[in-house]
């Protein structure tokens, strides 16, 4: 059997490491045939020993993209993710997802960290990686209460398996001796030092202590955590050293600074009389240092964290308040003048601890690990067709926050209008598609007003020679005398959608008499999706008008400029439309796939499809959308960038899928479509969602660092121009089956 582990590693100063380490020499103890290889998290170089066979920079998400190839193409019977969002790269760890939703085999997950209130991040990241987890391994009870509960964690997934420590021989006295502390009461914290392990509560609570036991010594042993030392350096043991001061315990506090071996912290664990964890809050899952001094058989006092209630429980140990050091001094004065209830105290935290040793634990995993190696991982990517009444319900809530009487606002701070940006044609043009295709879905008399506020905005917009203003401040100021030709494209777009669903006879006449005074304007387009723009709005008029031949004859020119340009840069390798693959790749293929139910010709039906084949191809990567990020164009032989992937190219993905799938009526496109919008719910290369269901409205791409949560205007209506053309599919072909 052979397990890969995703895992920081030793040498490396860090709790996760030294559990790993910890458990791969239990594990190795059980069975000695088991193969076992780390994926290490380095943030600077190490000297690894031969276990680290593969080796991640933290913050480079392709590193992890890497790892899964190479974890998959070794044939590792499982995978065991240790898991601690701080480790792993992007918006809280965010790049593992990338890794583990493309192993080809069983995942076992230990969670170090379980939050009871996680930002929007934390919670969708824990959730996608339970949801690709075989097995999720926590370490005290509570823990899965939270799983259940904030994460929708199935109890079947979850198992619970303490936290392991080292065997103890429990030797006090030779322990005493070996530090140099013989006859001393010796009070004891570890781990790395920082201003939530709340340290000042012992040291503010000992000179009682000292005055009645004056033999009393409190080790404080640990570095300074590292992240506290790059924010603000040793600030808090140089607080910590004053208060001391001001104390006058100089001679009854040491600090150890040092990130100790598991053969030094052994003895410092036997030695102590008294271990203290005194954290300041109760959101702490996971504590090693607690666990291995109840293992270590100390008399154990901690503030009522969640952890500490747990392993504390049944009189294993003494809680008292956060931040009360009355309280923790009553009880060190307390145990010290009761050497026998001090004694019982250590004693039942041996006997619990002897159930917690590696060696013992060992055993659990590698149960586990059997188990889970003799498991086949279902890799069909092939979705199964979400039902109309599994779709997340069509909601106006965002829209209508950023809109006002004028039109849309443009741009989103998370899901709050930013009024400096103003509005713009884009977005107003597609407002009213959106409209009018929720109008065509639904027939909600409400959205007769939203039809009535974005055409007015598009014709305020457009000047007296037929073109358009594009940008205009909150003012309602237009910024440039002529706006982009893919603006004017996508207003005719729209603008050709509403010949057939328009409500009011008014509408359109209104949008009538806009689209003919800019179709003069038509030939003269020299953007390549400005014209796929304008001939899907053509393509809408012609489904109404179909003998109109001075408009058909239009949509043939315009379909030979974008001809013309695909024979300029096409070869037999590169079959596209210039040398690079920008933004709004598909509307392209798009626009001429629907200019051929119009225009019988064998050319552009050829180059429409050679198009869509060659997109295809480098889109839809293992079984799900991925799409080309803005971040870097797509050239030939050159990797293409994952980042940041905009609802843009989504949206005109899963029209053009609709599209071949309406020509061909091949069932794999029928999917396709389904599969693309589902990028939106999770189904991308971070899998998260950037649909939010709280406030309705989308995010605005996947980015290096995560999902940017701002929801401006073209990320929710491309969601809804996705949704409802996938929504009137759906129920097209229901309809059709039933």
């Amino acid at each position: 059997m052979k397990i890969a582990y995703i895992s920081t590693y030793l040498p490396k100063q860090c709790g996760i490491a030294t559990f790993t380490n910890d458990l791969l020499q239990s594990i190795d103890h059980q069975d000695s045939t088991i193969t076992q290889h780390i994926i290490a998290l380095s943030d600077r170089p190490y000297s690894y020993n031969e276990e680290v066979v593969f080796e991640i920079n933290p913050q480079q998400q392709l590193d992890y993209i890497q790892a899964a190839n190479f974890i998959n193409e070794n044939k590792y019977d499982c995978v065991v993710l240790e898991h601690e969002y701080g480790i792993f790269g992007g918006n809280s760890g965010v790049y593992i997802l990338s890794l583990i939703n493309l192993l080809h085999m069983p995942l076992l997950v230990n969670l170090h960290t379980i939050l009871e209130k996680p930002n929007i991040d934390e919670r969708a990241i824990l959730i996608e990686i339970a949801k690709r987890a075989s097995i999720v391994v926590v370490m005290s009870s509570y823990a899965i209460g939270l799983l259940q509960k904030i994460y929708h964690v199935h109890e079947n997934k979850i198992r619970l398996i303490p936290h392991g420590v080292p065997a103890f021989d429990y030797q006090q006295n030779d322990a005493k001796e070996k530090l140099q502390l013989t006859d001393r009461r010796i009070i004891l914290t570890f781990g790395f030092i920082a201003r939530n392990k709340g340290i000042e509560t012992v040291i503010h609570a000992l000179p009682k202590v000292v005055q009645e036991y004056p033999n009393t010594v409190y080790l404080i042993v640990g570095k300074t955590h590292p992240n506290v030392l790059l924010e603000s350096g040793e600030e808090y043991r140089e607080y910590l050293t004053a208060l001391i001061k001001q104390m006058g315990l100089e001679n009854n506090i040491i600090f150890v600074n040092d990130f100790v071996s598991n053969e030094t912290l052994t003895t410092y664990l036997t030695a102590c009389d008294i271990y203290i964890t005194p954290y300041i809050n109760e959101a702490q899952i996971t504590s090693g240092t607690l666990s291995f001094a109840v293992g270590a058989g100390a008399a154990v006092l901690s503030t009522p964290y969640w952890h500490a209630k747990d392993l504390l429980a049944d009189g294993r140990g003494i809680l008292f308040d956060f931040k009360n050091h009355k309280e923790l001094k009553n009880i060190l004065i307390d145990l010290f003048d009761n050497p026998k209830k001090l004694e019982e105290l250590r004693s039942r935290a041996r006997h619990h601890g002897e159930k917690m040793t590696w060696n013992k634990l060992g055993g659990s995993y590698v149960k586990l690990l059997q188990k889970l190696s003799s498991t086949q991982v279902n890799l069909d990517t092939d979705i199964k067709i979400t039902m109309l009444e599994r779709f997340p319900k069509f909601r106006w809530d965002h829209l209508d926050r950023l809109t006002n009487y004028v039109g849309i606002i443009q741009h989103a701070t998370f899901a709050t209008p930013n009024y400096r940006e103003g509005y713009c044609l884009d977005d107003n043009a597609r407002a009213l598609l959106v409209s009018l295709m929720q109008y065509e879905a639904f027939g909600e008399k409400d959205t007769r007003k939203r039809i009535s506020t974005y055409l007015n905005y598009i014709y305020y917009a457009q000047r007296e020679d037929g073109l358009f203003h594009n940008f205009m401040n909150f003012q309602n100021e237009f910024l440039e005398e002529v706006g982009s030709e893919d603006s004017f494209g996508r207003a005719i777009w729209a603008l050709g959608y509403l010949f057939n669903t328009a409500p009011f006879v008014d509408f359109y006449q209104l949008g009538s008499n806009m689209f003919f005074k800019a179709m003069p304007h038509f030939e003269n387009l020299k953007s390549i999706r400005a014209i796929a723009y304008t001939m899907m709005g053509i393509a809408e008029y012609l489904k109404q008008q179909p003998n109109d031949e001075r408009v058909t004859e239009l949509l043939r020119k315009l379909a030979f400029k974008l001809v013309h340009e695909y024979d300029s840069s096409a070869d037999d390798e590169w079959k596209w439309f210039e040398p690079v693959l920008a933004y709004d790749n598909a509307i392209i293929p798009l626009a001429i796939l629907m200019s051929t139910k119009y225009l019988n010709d064998d050319k552009l039906r050829k180059i429409g499809f050679s198009s869509f084949y060659f997109l295809e191809n480098i889109i839809m990567q293992n079984g799900f959308l991925s799409i080309i990020g803005n971040q870097k164009w797509a050239k030939q032989n050159q990797n293409i960038s994952k980042f940041g992937q905009q609802p843009i190219d989504v949206t005109a993905t899963v029209l053009l899928f609709r599209e071949v799938f309406e020509i061909t009526k091949n069932e794999e496109y029928f999917e396709k479509m389904i599969r693309s919008f589902e990028w939106f719910l999770g189904e991308n290369d971070l899998k998260l969602p950037l649909y939010d269901h709280s406030t309705k409205g989308c995010c605005d791409g996947l980015e290096t660092y995560g999902i940017n949560r701002n929801q401006g205007a073209e990320s929710t209506l491309c969601y809804f121009i996705a949704y409802l053309t996938v929504y009137k599919s759906l129920k097209i072909k229901f309809q059709v089956e039933e």
